[in-house]
């Protein structure tokens, strides 16, 4: 509804413009520079945070994504701003916060700052971004609470809201964590891997890579994922549910409505392109990491050395990591009976996304823009979706499926496609390893930045494997001994190994 009234609040004063003498007629207004950090390319929820804020009446100078902390603070002191919102998707722009934050302090900037984004929390902000200056940091969980908090923090209030912010942050700083369950140092973890019960050789459809150009978007559509759709509108809940319930079912069917007729025209828009690449290459397991050999190579050394991270939290069962789910090399070669098969695969649905938003926006229609960036999102997954099914059949073990787009996104399959950030594969860093032996950028015009985003934003890579044991799992902490000794397998320092797998130090 906040989306929607934005539309109307645009065209209506884009009605009166020329009526009024200057855009201050309205007298003065705080104005709010917003960004994504350097190296993050995500901004649904930035933007909706844009909106909400215009639409309580702050000029809002919005200045996209991957921006420079110089850039922002420029344009903080230029527009005489009166607050900053940073935002991030990515693990690594966590630490782009803490470094602008230090930045403010250095240059004295005085202003408030804003804090949000999916890999955000209240608790790192006040233990890692709050003590890098002296001037109010506040975390914001969501678009919805932007306007409120703004409100505080510009308005007369300000200085008790300030005082009350920082005591709770002095609070979660003093808070001692809730016990955490003891970890098993790294040799007995690894003594309880997952044992493969058989070996299937398998033989694909193809070795190698294989370039998808063009898919037509209309094939995408049946194996869209609405759920987490809805969850970047902010609807709570599951789909189809949430289209029942009470509370939410006349917005939530309106704006499905809407989505399935936007996704209907951008099926026969030819501005907006789907692109994948994906390929099967021998492999095998040495300890924790995946070797890979080019097809035709295996009398040679591997083409590639992905290393993966194991389960070390002490619970009963097997303790896992991503490479188990392949068959263990011999003395760095194919094991005997022959390597087994990875897979690997990029998809993009992103081309063109960027100039649709752009011309929504142009015409003062939020509503549309924001429709087009999380549609764009749910089209990429849909891709990764479709293709693993075409990889499963490639395989030889697919063209036996009967599966209901319900089965496909519940993952009712065999097999397992994790992508590089996620609980199984936490590294962003592999999706170097990945474009590398696709040579995913030539082949699809993906590309990574310097924290391991891909852009376009509507984008995605992983890993196939194909064994029946494989499953999804979390790898959850790490003891400081796994963490050097993947460090060394990543040929990184520790401390560049720390900042990428924060989230799991034990």
């Amino acid at each position: 509804q906040v989306v929607k009234s934005a539309r109307v609040m645009k065209k209506a004063v884009a009605v009166l413009e020329p009526y009024m003498e200057s855009d201050e007629a309205g007298g003065p207004r705080e104005r709010i520079v917003l960004a994504t950090v350097k190296g993050d390319v995500h901004d649904i929820g930035k933007s909706i945070v844009g909106i909400v804020l215009a639409c309580n009446g702050y000029q809002v100078e919005d200045l996209g994504v991957m921006v420079p902390a110089d850039r922002i603070l420029d344009t903080a002191r230029e527009k005489d701003a009166d607050l900053i919102g940073l935002s991030g998707l990515i693990t690594p722009s966590l630490d782009e916060m803490e470094r602008f934050a230090a930045e403010m302090e250095r240059r004295e900037v005085t202003l408030p700052l804003l804090i949000g984004g999916a890999t955000t929390s209240s608790r790192h902000t006040a233990l890692r971004i709050a003590p890098r200056r002296s001037g109010p940091v506040v975390h914001v969980a969501d678009a919805s609470r932007t306007s409120g908090v703004v409100r505080a923090l510009l308005g007369a209030s300000s200085a008790s809201f300030v005082s009350e912010n920082q005591r709770i942050q002095e609070a979660e700083r003093r808070r001692t964590p809730r016990r955490a369950r003891p970890l098993l140092d790294l040799a007995a973890a690894r003594r309880r891997a997952v044992e493969l019960s058989a070996f299937e050789p398998m033989e694909p459809a193809f070795w190698g890579r294989r370039v998808l150009r063009n898919i037509p978007l209309a094939e995408l559509i049946p194996y869209v994922d609405w759920t987490p759709f809805f969850h970047a509108w902010e609807f709570r809940g599951v789909f189809p549910d949430l289209l029942e319930r009470e509370a939410t079912r006349t917005e939530a069917r309106e704006l499905h409505r809407n989505a399935r007729e936007r996704l209907g025209r951008l099926a026969t828009d030819p501005g907006l392109e789907a692109h994948a690449v994906y390929g099967f290459f021998p492999a095998a397991k040495e300890d924790d990491d995946i070797l890979i050999w080019r097809p035709g190579g295996l009398d040679e050394a591997p083409e590639a050395r992905i290393p993966t991270l194991r389960q070390q939290e002490d619970r009963s069962g097997p303790r896992l990591a991503a490479a188990d789910f392949l068959r263990a090399a011999a003395a760095g070669r194919p094991p005997a009976g022959g390597a087994d098969v990875i897979g690997a695969f990029a998809v993009t649905a992103g081309h063109g996304l960027a100039d649709l938003v752009a011309e929504a926006e142009a015409a003062g229609d939020d509503y549309d823009a924001l429709l087009l960036r999380s549609l764009g999102d749910r089209l990429a997954e849909a891709l990764a979706e479709w293709l693993h099914e075409r990889a499963r059949r490639d395989l030889g073990y697919g063209e036996s499926e009967n599966l209901t787009p319900e089965d496909l996104i519940r993952g009712r399959f065999r097999g397992i496609r994790p992508a590089p950030g996620y609980p199984a594969t936490p590294d962003l860093g592999i999706l170097r390893d990945i474009f590398r032996l696709l040579e995913a950028e030539g082949a699809t015009g993906v590309e990574l930045t310097e924290n391991f985003a891909i852009r376009p934003a509507a984008s995605v890579a992983g890993l196939y494997f194909a064994s029946p044991e494989s499953r999804y799992f979390s790898v959850g902490r790490i003891g400081r001994d796994q963490l050097e000794d993947y460090a060394r397998r990543r040929g990184i320092p520790v401390a560049a190994a720390e900042r990428l797998l924060r989230r799991h130090l034990g």
